[in-house]
This record gives C-alpha cells, structure tokens and sequence, in this order.
C-alpha cells in the first residue's frame, strides 16, 4: 500500500468527509468533487523539495491536498501562499494547515491576491484560469527559472468523451506556444489526465 506523508493523509481523511476525495478513492460515488490526485501531488512535493529559501504559489487550494503534499516536502526556510476564492473551502485548508507557520492560506480573488506575494519559484494553477492571457498573466508571476504547473489536462490520446476528434487544450496551446517557457507535458498513469509543468525563461 502506498505511503502518504502524515498531513497528507489527514487531508484525504478530511477530504474523503467533505465528499472531495481524489478520483479513484471516492468509494465509486463519480459525482464526488475530485481533489488533488496522488500522482500529481506526489510530482508536487518533487517540485516544492527544491525550493530552498523560495516562495511556493497555488491557485485553488480546494481541500488542501495538493497544499498538503508540498508543504509536506518544502524546506523549513521555504513559504507557501495557497489561494481559495470559496470561503468554506479556505476555512477548511486553514484549519488543517494552522500548525505550519511556513503556509499562508488566503481567501479571496487569486487575480488580487496572488501578485501581492510575488515573485514565485513555483506555481501550481489549479483551477481559475481559461485563456491564453490569463495563463500569460501566472508566467508575470514566476521569477526567471520558476516553474508553472497546471493539471486536468486531457492527454491528445484520450480526447473527452463524445469528441469527434481530438480537442484543442487551451493549457497545452499556451504552455508549448509561450516564447517565455519551456514545457513538458506528463501523462499520468491513468492514460486519462496530464499535467503541464513550465519553466521560465526570461
């Protein structure tokens, strides 16, 4: 059986209660509100390990897992600002991260909120953003050499159910059409969902 860190295991607990499980541990219920799944949280805590003496930014902390699996693995010399515009939502996350003084959970607009703790050396998007400017407006946020990762992407090999063919993806557009990234896209082993990480250039 796989192993979480000990927060992360108290935000699935939380999660599985508040009815947003990650997909694949939601008891077969399909209309529970999926959460941050392993594999990508696990990528996460990857990215935010290597963040020493940086400054980590997430868009959408929903139910804190993917909160929970990078301040599981930052530096103790490292700061995570993670950004809920529902206000249940970051009343849940600030509970379960109240006894980590390195996390900030805020509450509001992520396009007010987020330039206020800027520059990061990661950004997670998880949700908010929906166009090639708004996606262009995360990269203004990133210092040069940080990373910008977003998931929820369908892989060109499994379009969505009832496409006649395979779909554009506004993320993949931006991230491979950005002049200031360089990307890669990572299929996850469910062959059913990617995740998109770019790095800044200049």
């Amino acid at each position: 059986m796989e192993k979480f860190p000990p927060l992360v295991e108290r935000a699935n607990a939380l999660a599985r209660r508040a009815g947003s499980a990650p997909a694949g541990q939601q008891g077969g219920d399909a209309s529970a509100q999926s959460s941050c799944l392993p594999t990508v949280g696990r990528l996460l805590a990857v990215l935010a390990a290597g963040c020493h003496e940086g400054r980590i930014g997430e868009i959408g902390t929903g139910a804190g897992l993917g909160t929970a699996w990078m301040a599981s693995s930052m530096p103790a010399d490292c700061m995570l600002v993670t950004v809920e515009i529902d206000e249940a939502k970051a009343a849940h996350a600030t509970r379960l991260l109240a006894d980590d003084g390195r996390v900030m959970v805020l509450n509001g607009d992520p396009k007010d909120l987020m330039p206020t703790c800027a520059p990061y050396d990661l950004l997670y998007a998880d949700g908010g953003h929906h166009d090639r400017a708004s996606f262009a407006s995360l990269v203004d946020l990133l210092r040069v050499g940080g990373q910008l990762v977003t998931d929820d992407v369908p892989p060109p090999a499994a379009p969505p159910p009832h496409s006649p063919s395979p779909a554009r993806d506004v993320k993949r557009d931006f991230f491979f059409g950005e002049p200031r990234l360089i990307s890669t896209e990572i299929v996850l082993p469910d062959q059913r969902n990617s995740l998109l990480i770019g790095t800044r250039l200049a």
